[in-house]
């Protein structure tokens, strides 16, 4: 199990390190996400989730839909965040291209914290205190750390698996061991430090497998757990399945309301701050934390 940990983040960070000759001004999001999923599939992984792109006061959870025609602009700061898995085990990571040159500041703010955070990291640490080493960088530089966003724990075809790493100093009293895996993700915003749901989702993982009324919302459910399991996929990835898109759009809409999907709404800064954003994937050793998704 550890040597596909291994694996699946040398893929995710040897793609990461192809991203700022991707993100540049005028090309497509929805080229972007698809060539990362390429390049994840033809390094011989999966991706883990939908490649997120999330500009400047968006934080996570954007993925472009099938039919978007949206263009990088000239002074975006785009945050990309990518998941590789080899059977279920997650390198998951992430940075961000400030395409205005004006934003280096904010950048340093994520980075700087996600790597003292991972230079204390060792079994015994409590996970509340690398909290605090992470909210030190972030405000030590004018900015505010997302509070309401987290690393995580990750196991098997869990990205989630229960245990978080704040963004703040906390109380949270989880003591890293030895084997655990860990993302750790600080997010810097220059606005209000919290994130707030939009309405537009275009990410979803199943959550249960309930009885269903339509014949065709039981054949995209066998679908998605024959192909994604427990892990987040996209609208965009279902459109091979069905030819028609009010088909697809219908047994979606019964998978949601059954409870049969969790819904990852696109997240923003409620202050409508920019914001950056800096992930690694770690294992624990017997006395540190070794980075699997180096670039």
């Amino acid at each position: 199990m550890e040597k596909n940990f291994a694996e699946a983040g040398r893929i995710a960070g040897s793609v990461l390190r192809e991203v700022p000759k991707l993100v540049l001004p005028g090309e497509s999001f929805l080229d972007i996400a698809e060539s990362l999923e390429k390049m994840i599939i033809d390094a011989g992984g999966r991706p883990a989730f939908p490649a997120n792109i999330s500009v400047n006061d968006v934080a996570a959870h954007f993925t472009p839909e099938l039919d978007n025609k949206a263009l990088v602009g000239e002074a975006d700061v785009v945050k990309i965040d990518i998941g590789v898995h080899i059977d279920g085990c997650i390198g998951d990571t992430a940075l961000t291209v400030d395409l205005s040159g004006e934003q280096g500041k904010l950048l340093e703010a994520s980075e700087e914290a996600l790597s003292a955070a991972v230079s204390m990291m060792k079994p015994g640490m409590k996970v509340g205190l690398l909290g605090g080493a992470i909210e030190r960088e972030i405000t030590s530089r004018g900015f505010r750390p997302i509070e309401n966003l987290t690393g995580h724990k990750i196991e098997p075809f869990s990205l989630h698996a229960g245990v978080e790493i704040p963004n703040i100093k906390s109380n949270a009293s989880y003591e890293l061991c030895e084997g655990d895996v860990f993302a750790v993700e600080p997010f810097a915003s220059a606005g209000s430090g919290r994130v707030a749901d939009t309405t537009q989702v275009e990410i979803f993982s199943l959550q249960a497998t309930p009885k269903l009324r339509m014949k065709y919302s039981r054949e995209l459910l066998t679908h998605i757990v024959h192909n994604y399991f427990s892990l987040p996929f996209a609208e965009r990835w279902l459109s091979g399945v069905f030819k028609s898109r009010l088909t697809l759009s219908s047994s979606l809409r019964e998978l949601l309301n059954s409870g049969a999907l969790h819904p990852y709404p696109v997240l923003r800064d409620t202050g409508r701050g920019l914001v950056s954003q800096r992930e690694h994937t770690v294992i624990m050793e017997h006395d540190s934390a070794k980075v699997l998704t180096s670039a």
